[in-house]
């Protein structure tokens, strides 16, 4: 329950300050929020571009040996 009520607060309290209205009406941070979004956004897609580069690596190793067991096990078997 608490956290639901410090959710919204949060909530309320980011579209309030993004409000383009002067001080007691909203914070007026529009503009440095989109600002933020675009220095962020092109660093947040090289992160998750490496992770899933190496996500693809450890896939590919997987396979190769799941493909080497396979091998080895019907070699037991013809054995």
């Amino acid at each position: 329950m608490i956290a639901l009520f410090i959710g919204i607060i949060g909530i309320i309290f980011a579209v309030w300050s993004v409000l383009q209205f002067q001080f007691p009406f909203g914070l007026n941070w529009g503009s440095k929020v989109i600002e933020f979004l675009q220095g962020g956004v092109p660093i947040l897609a090289l992160l998750i571009g490496l992770i899933a580069f190496f996500i693809g690596i450890a896939d590919i190793k997987d396979k190769m040996e799941e493909k080497k067991e396979e091998k080895t096990e019907k070699e037991v078997k013809k054995e």
